[in-house]
């Protein structure tokens, strides 16, 4: 079985996933939409480029990985618990009383969740600390933050952009999941970014555009080499994997209904 068919299958398990936990979510909200456009990028990263070990989530040497878009959640919860860092019941028990699977992640790095996120903005400077941290203490692990569009609104993004390429942070990944939306509204309607390539580029950025749900585009991104630090404005669809959901916002917040999910378990199935 080849490295792309891995991930392909990798990808279905956490949708199916999202899907399980987002019926046994019940009243909760599960960001459904903004969780299914970071699949593809998820499964790849922990699938074929992160390094990391469930059996020792502490080891020094690991890769880091920070989910700036917290809402997105579930799709990380999903990936980390096909990973072997908790098991299923821990994975059901999301937003319940007890759980330590919250709405957003909470820290808890023997779970494999490196840091607490929830306000937007704050993954790519705990990211820049992060790199410059590996550099000075001579360690060889790579960080990789995940980051919304709509998130870009934020004024720390920008002062963050400007800093990476300043400490020459070549260690540093960022990746935008560009799915057009944020909680209210379509981007262009709420606060417009215009062209995040020539934005980043600006900053001095290594800029990389590719399609969210192919997966030999999200691989050679990944493994793309530069003395820079790296941004991939991955071009993805709120809602991925099922229809009824795909570019509709109001799954933003929407609970999944059990009719929903039978309609989406012959989708994944078929």
């Amino acid at each position: 079985m080849s490295n792309v068919t891995n991930i392909i299958n990798f990808s279905k398990k956490i949708r199916k996933n999202i899907l399980d936990t987002s019926l046994e979510a019940g009243a909760s909200s599960s960001h459904f939409g903004g969780s299914l456009s970071t699949v593809d990028i998820l499964a790849t990263l922990y699938e074929s480029i992160l390094r990391h070990d469930p059996k020792k989530p502490l080891w020094e040497e690991r890769d880091r990985f920070i989910l700036s878009k917290g809402h997105g959640c579930l799709g990380y919860y999903s990936t980390l618990y096909e990973k072997g860092y908790f098991s299923k019941t821990d994975l059901n028990s999301f937003e319940k009383n007890g759980s330590f699977l919250l709405g957003h992640p909470v820290i808890n790095k023997e779970k494999g969740i490196e840091f607490s996120n929830g306000s937007l903005g704050m993954g790519l400077s705990i990211g820049i600390g992060l790199s410059i941290a590996s550099k000075k203490r001579n360690k060889n692990f790579k960080v990789f933050v995940l980051m919304g569009d709509g998130e870009c609104n934020e004024g720390s993004v920008w002062e963050a952009s400007m800093a990476a390429p300043n400490f020459q942070l070549d260690n540093l990944t960022a990746i935008i999941d560009n799915n057009n939306f944020q909680q209210t509204g379509s981007n262009k309607d709420i606060m417009s970014t215009a062209d995040l390539t020539k934005k980043w580029k600006s900053f001095n950025w290594e800029v990389l555009n590719i399609d969210g749900h192919n997966i030999d585009e999200i691989l050679e991104a990944f493994k793309y080499k530069s003395n820079k630090p790296k941004m991939i404005i991955a071009k993805t669809i709120k809602g991925k994997g099922f229809s009824f959901a795909e570019n509709n916002n109001d799954w933003h917040h929407k609970i999944m209904s059990k009719n929903q999910y039978d309609e989406a378990i012959k989708e994944i199935d078929g």
